[in-house]
């Protein structure tokens, strides 16, 4: 835990002189003020994670973490566990939609094995195992706090590692089949909504796999009681290591102060259990898509961020964070390339003023 208070305390608040700074950059530019809409929003964001007025998003990465589930016993997922590690294989030959997105965006992909039940790991992923696969959370915790600890302190390392390489801008996915399951468990204790209305089809199960789903996950939260108030006890009970690293990611990043763009429901439930660790890193955050599985609304609402995106996508691997890369480039080109009123020799907010004097 002590590695864990250290990064803590160094999430500083976002640069509010930096964000004026770019605020009266783009209101000169020439188009009427606030008319590129999210657009704008994001390099002001962009210059208050930087600390200055000119960030940049040169150099792009995802980070996929996968970890196996022991609930899967239960059959909360339409597909074999094994998938995971084939879907593993997958993303190592570049043929995942993640990969394929990624190299659209210019986005490195870094997959690390944080827990999955892969004994033989592709010697492309980065091997940073926990154990094989979490517990059975329907009879018991998923894992132990150290567990947890550990995969925090895991998602951190990943995310100085790629600070100290040159990063600017990061994206988080993960693989693990049955992993909507701790995440809408993780929801529902953080925010108190009820199971069934957060819970979706995942993979794509059944009516009565989504019932089966839903009594699983109130059996979870019943037999091991997570305390809301402490998002280390809700991880641990209820929660998964692609979950913890994630976790780790944000935080590691937000202390390195570069800016994560979450993806689904299950990169969501570690935004939200990051933002309960230390509520700054959500300064951090950008939402790159609005999923299709119900439990990501209610996140985003919590954490009271935008999603850039809606496509009704629920693959998860990071690939809504991947679409979101040319559009977060696209606002950075926006006020180094765009040209300025006095340059055009025109008054600045010409419309404005003409609107008021009309008026």
């Amino acid at each position: 835990m002590e590695k864990i208070m250290q990064v803590i305390q160094d999430i500083k608040p976002l640069d509010i002189r930096s964000m004026e700074e770019m605020r009266n950059c783009l209101n000169n530019l020439t188009k009427p003020l606030g008319s590129l809409g999210m657009l704008e929003e994001l390099p002001i964001t962009l210059s208050g994670i930087a600390g200055h007025a000119a960030p940049k998003v040169d150099r792009k990465a995802i980070v996929v973490m996968c970890g196996d589930h022991g609930v899967v016993k239960e059959g909360v997922s339409a597909y074999p566990q094994a998938v995971t590690g084939l879907m593993m294989d997958n993303f190592v030959r570049g043929k995942a939609a993640i990969n394929v997105l990624a190299r659209q965006a210019g986005a490195e992909v870094q997959v690390i094995d944080i827990g999955s039940m892969l004994e033989e790991v592709p010697k492309e992923i980065i091997k940073k195992k926990v154990r094989y696969g979490t517990d059975n959370m329907a009879i018991g915790p998923a894992m132990s706090k150290e567990e947890a600890v550990q995969g925090i302190h895991i998602g951190i390392e990943t995310a100085f590692d790629l600070a100290d390489q040159g990063i600017d801008l990061l994206g988080i996915g993960e693989m693990g089949i049955g992993n909507t399951t701790p995440a809408s468990a993780m929801t529902a204790v953080f925010t108190s909504i009820s199971i069934s209305q957060l819970t979706g089809r995942g993979t794509g199960i059944n009516a009565a796999g989504l019932d089966k789903k839903i009594e699983v996950i109130e059996r979870a939260i019943k037999g091991n009681n997570p305390n809301p108030m402490d998002p280390l006890d809700v991880l641990c009970k209820v929660g998964g290591f692609e979950i913890a690293g994630l976790v780790g990611v944000l935080l590691g990043a937000a202390a390195r102060r570069i800016p994560v763009v979450i993806d689904g429901v299950i990169s969501g439930a570690a935004a939200l259990a990051a933002y309960r660790i230390e509520p700054l890193s959500r300064d951090y955050m950008i939402a790159s898509h609005l999923s299709a599985e119900p439990a990501h609304q209610f996140i985003l609402n919590e954490l009271e961020l935008k999603p850039l995106l809606n496509l009704e996508m629920r693959l998860g691997e990071g690939t809504g964070a991947a679409l979101a890369f040319p559009l977060i480039e696209s606002s950075t080109r926006i006020f180094r390339e765009m040209a300025t009123f006095e340059e055009l020799g025109i008054p600045a907010h010409v419309e404005n003023s003409k609107e008021k004097n009309e008026a």
